[in-house]
């Protein structure tokens, strides 16, 4: 069986993590702003200028080699936060970051975050541990996906991405996303997802319409672990 506790961020909100004196601290250095489907946030060898929270739609972090190739690390959503592993270490951004369609976020500039930080005792030790999480879900993604099929790949994806665009727990999600971008989380080719989403389809593991695909029996994906 997959443990997706290995591949997936668990959600927290950002303003949870500090007390009421530094939530009014930050409130007015905080900017809203808001990016296109396909807009660029941030490019991979940039430095950081602060962090984001996501407050509407989901935003793709991926490398690039060479070729142009995308190879889609993770898919952010509505409350998470990302950007600031980069600031605590004064590295370049190892990854870009682009919109995969309307998104609102909340930026909080390099210099407001990292005095937080210097200053929240409680806001370092969480973000120390999401930092670790973050970094097993990464290298889990990068790497131990090389030695999955094509068909277990598809089906650790699918069950990632239930959890990305799952809503409310009760209810089942709906996946939406184009095929070029979920050959690109997956790392094969748009042809041989489509076959492997088609298989799944016959199976009645799925359900598919153009980009939409809900999970009917999770259950039968976690068995191609």
């Amino acid at each position: 069986m997959f443990n997706l506790e290995n591949y997936h961020l668990k959600s927290s909100s950002f303003y949870e993590m500090l007390n009421a004196k530094e939530k009014t601290q930050i409130l007015d250095k905080v900017i809203r702003q808001e990016y296109k489907r396909g807009q660029l946030l941030f490019k991979e060898g940039t430095y950081s200028k602060g962090i984001y929270i996501v407050k509407k739609g989901k935003v793709k972090i991926f490398k690039s080699n060479q070729q142009g190739f995308e190879s889609i690390v993770y898919i952010y959503k509505k409350g998470d936060y990302f950007g600031y592993r980069p600031l605590l270490g004064s590295d370049p951004h190892p990854v870009s970051a682009v919109a995969m369609d309307n998104v609102v976020v909340s930026f909080l500039p390099k210099e407001a975050f990292l005095t937080l930080f210097e200053n929240s005792e409680t806001l370092a030790k969480k973000i120390i541990l999401n930092l670790s999480h973050e970094f097993t879900v990464w290298i889990n993604k990068m790497t131990v996906f090389t030695q999955y099929s094509v068909k277990e790949r598809v089906a650790l994806s699918l069950l990632i991405l239930n959890k990305v665009y799952q809503i409310d727990d009760n209810k089942k999600s709906v996946i939406s996303i184009g095929r070029d971008d979920f050959a690109n989380f997956v790392g094969t080719a748009k042809e041989s997802l489509v076959r492997t989403l088609r298989i799944f389809k016959d199976e009645h593991i799925i359900a598919s319409n153009n980009t939409k695909i809900t999970i009917l029996k999770p259950s039968e994906l976690h068995e191609y672990s």
